[in-house]
């Protein structure tokens, strides 16, 4: 028999939004004297005053490990220079920024490749459950006894009346509780399941290249089945759409379902050069030790999204496992934060170091860009990327914001962005999704244009020109698109006016 999952309901809910909206008139009646019933049986001392919710402790938003505060601000973003033919696509506005946290450095390929080992850690784990059908218990193969009990790989939280986070009617199509991964649980492919089977034999067969897709009788994984599933709230189409709040509209409008590709594409760097040879690139850059700490390439907009989602996921998870409240989602910056935050709180400054020149008194360049023609920068180096900390931080302490690789950002491209956006936190949003299961809903993407598929990035590459790498430059890239020089950097929002506040 279910425990009653309303048991301590008050006291685990305190910081927690209860939307009333969803009760009737009765109802919400009969909600509110026994909550007020409640609140005076439990207070005694209570006076009647207004005093607000009790119990709630202060917070300060933490900050993310390896990321660095960028405090409000007023900056003017467009052009640093009196270039007249940028200045239609560059034309100077004063904008105002929130404050935030943004990554010090470019993501690396290390960083992502955590992102990349979940996904085929959470899909080995599902063929496991659907495979042996028996909720996966493990022992290991060369233990002489089996254990008494095993440890699940997936449990049903309809178990555990104390969880409130998730729906205990949760069910499947079959009728059964949902299931969820259990990550606390460790999984060795050498494991096997109770009724005998290994599990090396069941993940070969389902997540590994078979037959003749085999290279040199190899085991390797096939990254065609890596596919991270993650769901999201569009709440500018529902902020936009669902304006008569006395007959709300079905929430299901806005929920958004999402299947990417997560695997980078390694030959970006023999596609995007004609006449060259990249190979060795191609072969080494994504998984090689000695490239751990140099940006991810080969990661196309949606990909970089979902990793920020997968990032997000990752946090939130612990705060919730501790009971404290969550920060706000992990994102692609917008291309106004990203041009704010380049420009290290300088007024006007045509580089992040101030400018205006590229290289220093000694003649040393002070980012990984293309300083001439047949010039990829060979004289330190930096022929193709460089570690992601290279070369000096700006003034907020944010490396490589011009060069080295270029950064997705959330906007969408248009040539007049400067002259539309709001001069709050300005931003051009057009979304798209790039790939869905549904045949149909994927044939309607098919017909989109492709110039709504133009997202901006910014910052400028180790193959780019001078004039790429100014804090004002803008340029675009198609969000379904992989290039060998460009990667991202997330942000978070902070939450509050300003972290040097006490309270």
């Amino acid at each position: 028999m279910m425990k009653n999952p309303m048991n301590g309901f008050i006291s685990r809910m305190k910081n927690r939004s209860i939307n009333l909206g969803v009760l009737g008139k009765g109802k919400f009646f009969y909600a509110a004297m026994v909550s007020v019933s409640m609140f005076i049986a439990g207070c005694p001392s209570d006076t009647g005053d207004l005093i607000g919710v009790q119990g709630r402790s202060p917070w300060f938003h933490p900050q993310p490990p390896g990321m660095i505060y960028v405090k409000s601000g007023t900056f003017h973003t467009g052009q640093g220079t009196q270039d007249v033919f940028q200045s239609y696509l560059e034309p100077n506005k004063q904008m105002t920024i929130s404050g935030f946290w943004m990554d010090e450095t470019e993501i690396t390929n290390n960083e992502y490749r955590q992102f990349v080992d979940f996904v085929i850690d959470s899909l080995a784990r599902t063929i496991l459950n659907e495979e042996t059908g028996e909720g996966v218990h493990l022992e290991l193969a060369k233990k002489p006894t089996e254990p008494a009990t095993g440890a699940a790989l997936f449990y049903s939280r309809i178990d555990d009346d104390q969880d409130l986070e998730y729906d205990p009617n949760a069910f499947d199509n079959d009728g059964n509780p949902m299931k969820f991964i259990n990550y606390d649980e460790p999984l060795d492919w050498k494991y096997r399941a109770k009724s005998g089977e290994n599990f090396d034999a069941i993940l070969y067969q389902k997540m590994c290249y078979q037959g003749n897709e085999r290279f040199q009788f190899k085991r390797q994984i096939d990254t065609r089945k890596l596919v991270y599933h993650y769901q999201w709230i569009d709440l500018v189409l529902a902020a936009n759409t669902d304006r008569d709040k006395y007959n709300p509209k079905n929430r299901s409008e806005f929920l958004v379902d999402e299947d990417v590709l997560v695997y980078p594409d390694t030959l970006c760097w023999i596609r995007d050069f004609t006449y060259s040879f990249n190979e060795p690139m191609a072969r080494n850059y994504f998984w090689h030790p000695k490239y751990d700490e140099y940006p991810v390439v080969g990661v196309n907009w949606a990909q970089a999204r979902a990793f920020c989602h997968w990032r997000t996921k990752l946090k939130t998870s612990y705060w919730s496992k501790m009971g404290l409240p969550n920060t706000e989602d992990f994102r692609l910056p917008t291309e106004y934060e990203w041009e704010y935050a380049a420009r290290g709180g300088r007024i006007g400054n045509r580089f992040p170091w101030g400018g205006p020149y590229a290289r220093n008194s000694k003649g040393c360049m002070l980012a990984n860009f293309k300083p001439m023609r047949g010039d990829y920068g060979a004289s330190d180096g930096g022929v193709y990327p460089v570690r992601v900390d290279s070369y000096f931080p700006n003034d907020f302490g944010l490396y490589n914001m011009s060069g080295n690789v270029a950064e997705w950002t959330s906007t969408a491209w248009d040539e007049t962005n400067n002259s539309i956006v709001h001069d709050l936190n300005g931003n051009y949003d057009i979304y798209i999704k790039e790939h869905s299961m549904n045949a149909a809903e994927q044939d309607k993407i098919k017909k989109i244009p492709i110039s709504r598929k133009r997202k901006v990035i910014r910052g400028g590459s180790w193959k780019d020109v001078g004039y790429f790498i100014e804090c004002g430059a803008r340029t675009y890239e198609y969000q379904d698109t992989s290039k060998c020089y460009v990667g991202f950097r997330c942000v978070q929002e902070y939450i509050g006016r300003s972290n040097l506040d006490s309270k």
